[in-house]
């Protein structure tokens, strides 16, 4: 609705390398774990980048980077969130009751209602979206879905007063608790591996091998591969400040997927299915490090040789 995503002409690099950052990831994975109805269940998981520790590792570079870099990093991490948000919603839903999703569905109007009105206060949307929240959970369709559609309601600016935006001030105070309580916590209570016992069979079983080489190699080669694609036949261009060596640099960070592939991870496996044969951390951790590793020393090499010391 503002700043650098408002024009549709820039939406159309982040969003092919997003959509190659996707789709090139689950068709390695899928192509390793074919034929395994168990592990087959993870293919969206290398499919996921996470926004915080990629755009972590960029800020490591300090003002050396530009801001464009910044923003297509941001934009396709976006992009790509949206993305792993259908995918759940599509095919890591099970069990579906019809009555509680009916219940969660016939509060949009509501909020749609408020939304007309101006309601800038907050805590209307809060107590619908707890509702709302409730019901998509009890429904069987992640209850994720619940604060996007509660997000989209509430109103960017204030009628009375266009200097408030009610949305900015809740993203605002809700952020302190997701960077420094919630995502640390998650990513603590789901990313303990035991190495007790692992040898290299373990590492090298299709699941974690999946994984790995969809967020190492899947996500470089899609990012990378869709975009040259898109500036090669007209569609778009580079954003200002950014050459080839800069997109493929970007190109690996978005291979660190740990928290929201964690995330997808959880809802991919029960313990059931993992047993004592596989741990999808596994990959997660080594695929996300690798591409981490790679995508600072590439985009580091390229600021050193364009300001030499």
């Amino acid at each position: 609705m503002e700043g650098e995503l408002s024009d549709p002409s820039s939406i159309i690099l982040p969003a092919m390398g997003a959509l190659g950052g996707m789709a090139v990831p689950a068709i390695i994975y899928s192509w390793i774990n074919w034929g395994d109805a168990i592990a087959i269940k993870g293919w969206a998981i290398p499919a996921a980048t996470d926004i915080a520790f990629a755009i972590g590792i960029l800020l490591l570079l300090g003002d050396r980077i530009s801001t464009s870099l910044k923003i297509f990093l941001v934009s396709i991490a976006i992009i790509d969130d949206i993305g792993a948000i259908v995918i759940i919603a599509l095919f890591y839903t099970s069990d579906l009751s019809l009555n509680a999703l009916i219940i969660g569905l016939s509060l949009v109007p509501v909020l749609y209602i408020l939304n007309k009105k101006n309601v800038t206060s907050v805590m209307p949307y809060i107590f619908i979206g707890i509702i709302m929240w409730t019901a998509v959970l009890k429904s069987g369709v992640h209850a994720t879905l619940a604060g996007v559609l509660v997000a989209f309601f509430i109103p960017l600016k204030s009628n009375e007063n266009p200097e408030r935006s009610p949305l900015k001030e809740l993203e605002h105070d809700l952020h302190t608790v997701v960077a420094y309580g919630v995502l640390p916590v998650f990513a603590f209570a789901n990313a303990g591996i035991s190495f007790e016992g692992i040898g290299l069979d373990y590492v090298l079983h299709p699941v974690p091998l999946g994984i790995a080489a969809g967020l190492f190699l899947g996500k470089q080669l899609g990012v990378f591969g869709f975009c040259w694609v898109a500036l090669k036949t007209g569609l778009t261009s580079l954003p200002k400040g950014m050459d080839l060596v800069h997109l493929y640099g970007i190109s690996l960070l978005c291979g660190v997927g740990f928290t929201m592939s964690l995330f997808v991870g959880s809802l991919a496996f029960e313990e059931t299915d993992v047993n004592l044969l596989f741990d999808e951390r596994l990959g997660i951790i080594i695929g996300s490090l690798l591409s981490g590793v790679l995508g600072y020393l590439v985009l580091n090499w390229r600021v050193k040789k364009s300001n030499p010391a």
